[in-house]
């Protein structure tokens, strides 16, 4: 028997499963809640679009989870840690932070341990709004290969425009910084004691989605280019290396060091950092003609196609990468910037009849007995932008068709409806450009828990909803990354299919689509396409003088 770790670092937590290489089994888990900021997340009243994260409650999690994961999985038959024989990690991205000559964290440093500019800038930080304009607008002037592999915009979550905003707004930390890690990168590099920056390992995830890199042209962004946006740029490229590591590779050996923190046995592999979207794909089994939901705070959809086949460019995804998720694949990511955010912003925010009325359970139990189409009401996915396709994050939300007879779970409805709407915009895009989803997975505790929510999504795309077998799949796709790294001969295995054909598995409930609901939610799809157009397309010549009106008819139309 082998078992592996799986570190999944979330937006509020990170979760730890210990499994067994054999079945995907989950022996031990744990969850270690973030303690510095709001919920794990350091805020600015003044500006809503920070979000920074400190690097003190990474390490604390490392600990914390692994030891408890252990303790759990000592109660198992046969468990012995000394039988794990590997370890994968999964983060949240683009989330990078600045580090001295030495890889130590500058927020970890007595200096700056204080300072938000010197802590993990958060994949929700969108500070750098304008700097991702700048950086879009030289780009296609300049280098249009660099974005045509991302979609065409360069966004405000991304690496370079985090980056070039605080060297504007944070000059006393930048000159600090030697260079700028991702989180996905420092975890694995710590674990092996390979954090400076001379031998840090940068993973092929990251750098391809967010940090426009490429093998085509060299890497990263090339100096010249970077220096035209600011010539301290073109000095942070040269820190950066031009190669990068895709998660079927180590970033080295488990330290003695923390191998005794942590009660493991030292020397065991720790394998390449990848975003948690990217290895929740992994972990539900995904492969050719399979999209996966990552449904959470946030959506990450998640596609594969082969490498050895001819692939266009696509507007609006977040990237086109080799090998970001499966070797041999391109890995490609879309995905909504709130979703689970929205619904919590009602409840915890607006907190409509208080807080027993106004709860997701109350409002579910309400919300569900709706028809689609009763409330009369049609909102935007847009509450903290848009990610995919307009990719776009000084779009807001919207919502349409209140009267004074709207109730609160008619709008909560509205909302998880919306939300099925933008994910429905996702699957039309890969579709138009020859992506085929023959079926669709999804992950994440939304998806585990809200079985209205997954009908809706059936009956709006139309398609079959499954939900992976794991209630921890991020983790479950790093342990799994730990378990190829480790190979066959160590205990795990030698490929990612090997692995996820003997560790991954969907739930035996499958949500179907209904035919009426459908037939009602394609009406209302064209009356938010109209919306999303209109107000998300650039130049785009909109009447909307007919969508209140087709809401209340359709509302007229279809109520008890």
């Amino acid at each position: 028997m082998a078992y592996t770790i799986g570190l999944d670092y979330g937006t509020n937590s990170v979760r730890c499963v210990i499994v067994d290489t054999a079945d995907g089994r989950e022996v031990g888990t744990a969850v270690y809640d973030y303690q510095i900021g709001q919920a794990g997340i350091v805020l600015d009243e003044a500006d809503h679009n920070l979000a920074r994260q400190h690097p003190a409650d990474y390490l604390e999690g490392i600990e914390v989870t692994v030891h408890q994961a252990i303790k759990q999985a000592r109660g198992e038959k046969d468990f012995d840690p000394n039988k794990i024989i590997g370890i994968g990690v999964d983060t949240t991205g683009s989330t990078p932070l600045p580090v001295n000559k030495n890889g130590t964290p500058l927020a970890l440093l007595p200096g700056f341990k204080d300072d938000p500019n010197a802590m993990a800038w958060l994949w929700k930080d969108h500070t750098g709004y304008e700097e991702a304009a700048e950086i879009t607008a030289l780009a296609k002037k300049e280098r249009p290969q660099y974005l045509a592999k991302c979609g065409g915009t360069y966004s405000s979550e991304w690496f370079f425009s985090k980056i070039l905003h605080g060297l504007r707004v944070a000059p006393k930390v930048y000159e600090a910084a030697h260079t700028w890690v991702e989180h996905a990168d420092w975890v694995p590099a710590v674990l092996t004691g390979t954090d400076a920056p001379d031998q840090i390992r940068r993973c092929r995830c990251a750098a391809g989605h967010k940090a426009m890199f490429s093998d085509a042209w060299g890497g990263y962004p090339d100096a010249e280019f970077l220096g035209r946006l600011d010539p301290k740029l073109a000095d942070l490229r040269r820190t950066l290396g031009d190669r990068t590591y895709a998660v079927d590779e180590a970033a080295g050996k488990l330290t003695p060091q923390w191998a005794k923190r942590l009660g493991l046995p030292a020397g065991i592999p720790v394998a390449m950092g990848a975003f948690d979207a990217h290895l929740g794909a992994v972990g539900s089994g995904i492969r050719r003609g399979v999209l996966v939901k990552i449904i959470g705070t946030s959506t990450c959809d998640m596609a594969v196609a082969p490498t050895d086949e001819p692939l266009p460019d696509i507007p609006g995804i977040c990237g086109i990468v080799d090998g970001s998720i499966l070797p041999g694949y391109y890995g490609l990511e879309a995905g909504q910037s709130a979703v689970g955010d929205i619904f919590n912003w009602f409840v915890n925010v607006i907190q409509p009849g208080g807080p027993q009325a106004g709860s997701h359970e109350a409002l579910t139990v309400k919300a569900e007995a709706l028809r689609p189409g009763q409330s009369g009401l049609l909102a935007l996915d847009w509450n903290n932008g848009n990610r995919t396709i307009l990719v776009d994050q000084r779009l807001t939300g919207l919502l349409v068709g209140q009267t004074l007879h709207t109730r609160p779970e008619e709008v909560y409805r509205a909302l998880v409806e919306a939300t099925a709407f933008g994910a429905l915009t996702i699957i039309n895009r890969f579709q138009e450009y020859g992506v085929a989803t023959d079926e669709i997975v999804a992950c994440g505790g939304i998806s585990e828990k809200n079985t209205m929510l997954m009908q809706i999504y059936a009956d709006v795309t139309g398609r079959e909803m499954k939900v992976s077998r794991s209630a921890q799949t991020c983790a479950l796709g790093a342990a799994i990354a730990g378990a190829v790294v480790a190979g066959r001969a160590g205990g795990g295995h030698d490929t990612f299919a090997d692995a996820q054909k003997a560790m991954c598995g969907v739930k035996p409930t499958i949500f179907k689509p209904k035919a009426d609901n459908h037939a009602v939610y394609q009406e209302l799809y064209g009356l938010y396409k109209q919306l999303h157009d209109a107000f998300g397309v650039a130049g785009h010549q909109a009447v909307l003088a007919n969508v209140m009106k087709d809401l209340l008819a359709i509302k007229e139309r279809v109520r008890p």
